[in-house]
């Protein structure tokens, strides 16, 4: 099934490289570019770039998906040939699964138009955090795709779960839009945390995770072709048509892998549930450090601005590619970090906890102190 897996992210490769061209030529067309956004948003200069990227990534993930449901109802396991002897144990899985794929499914084309419609007539950040929260609380509902299940007969039971949930679900999704804020950024970061979480999943025998996974690191690698070139600037952007679906798929898909399996000596531990934080620990840091500093300037943390850790890089002196590639480190780096952390002796886990906190740590250091430093030699040169 590995092979299978990492076919999958061929195909959708394939499938979004057309596709991203065919978006680009209609954003063209219909004068669909890089808008300013809501009433207070500043951004780092409009360029004459469809912004309809979104729509590659998402069909590239939807046509397989559709594909396989489709033929794992309609196709007998005895009907297939010996090469594919490894489908014909899963075949019944996958029809189990078309119920809870079909309003996954649903969830991710809610948050597809929502974030087409936003790129052309952009919705407010209320109306748009009430359309999350909505969809989320009925495809979490619909699936019974909840974290930390273990605490269902303790305080809160489900309700608790549920809540905890939801709150990732709004983390996650957010926090991958908020990276849509410079060439490939987004969808790089998307598709190595995506690459990451298919290792862990294939480790564990999760097929089914990895399989989606895998369709969404090869729909980001087809479209990062065209957002993210070697030379010369993006020729299209992803688009919160894009960034809500790269967020929404991570967050549904870690909440449905299982982080801790086995029984006795042979079980994982209980911190592998810490897993998707530490993989996502630079989106995540990007996410609280721009909400905390719009919020101690009492401006909204919804509106977008020049604050994000990919600006703050640029304004140490990076370039704009560098910074990207810094984060694409930066998320590799703490990501290997942090795929095995069930499997981990306490104390190994431990050193993988401090690691990835002294990363943040002397990340926010840093930048607290060059901040500092810069405002010292503008006042002395006054």
């Amino acid at each position: 099934m590995v092979w299978t897996v990492l076919s999958l992210v061929v195909v959708a490769c394939a499938i979004a490289v057309p596709l991203t061209v065919v978006a680009r030529a209609i954003g063209h067309r219909l004068n669909a570019l890089d808008s300013a956004g809501v009433p207070g948003q500043v951004k780092d200069g409009r360029r004459k770039v469809p912004n309809l990227g979104g729509i590659a990534v998402f069909w590239a993930f939807v046509i397989p998906a559709l594909a396989a449901v489709i033929g794992a109802q309609t196709t007998s396991p005895n009907s297939l040939p010996d090469w594919m002897a490894e489908l014909k144990v899963h075949l019944p899985g996958l029809a189990s699964e078309a119920g809870r794929l079909a309003w996954m499914l649903g969830g991710l084309a809610v948050m597809h138009v929502m974030g087409l419609w936003d790129d052309r007539r952009p919705l407010g950040p209320f109306v748009k955090l009430g359309v999350m929260l909505g969809t989320f609380v009925v495809v979490i509902g619909m699936t019974d795709t909840r974290l930390l299940t273990m605490l269902d007969g303790h305080v809160g039971g489900a309700w608790l779960s549920i809540l905890i949930t939801v709150v990732w679900f709004g983390v996650v999704t957010n926090a991958m839009n908020f990276m849509d804020n410079m060439d490939g950024l987004s969808g790089g970061t998307g598709a190595i945390a995506a690459a990451l979480f298919m290792a862990a999943a294939l480790v564990n025998g999760q097929w089914f995770v990895a399989a989606c996974l895998g369709l969404v690191v090869g729909g980001l690698l087809g479209f990062l072709w065209f957002n993210f070139p070697r030379k010369g600037g993006a020729t299209i952007f992803l688009g919160d048509g894009g960034s809500l679906v790269v967020g929404y798929l991570l967050a549904f898909l870690t909440t449905r892998t299982t982080y801790v399996q086995g029984e006795g000596l042979h079980a994982s531990h209980w911190y592998g549930v810490l897993m998707p934080l530490v993989v996502l620990a630079i989106p995540l840091y990007d996410f609280v450090s721009v909400v905390v500093i719009r919020l101690s300037q009492g401006r909204s943390p919804f509106v977008g601005d020049l604050q994000h850790f990919s600006h703050r890089l640029v304004r140490l002196g990076l370039s704009k590619r560098a910074a990207v590639c810094v984060i694409y480190g930066f998320t590799a780096v703490t990501g290997v970090a942090g795929i095995s952390l069930g499997s981990l002796a306490p104390w190994q886990a431990i050193l993988v906890g401090v690691q990835v906190l002294l990363i943040l740590l002397v990340l926010a250091v840093f930048e607290r102190a060059r901040a500092v430093g810069s405002a010292a030699s503008e006042g002395g040169q006054r």
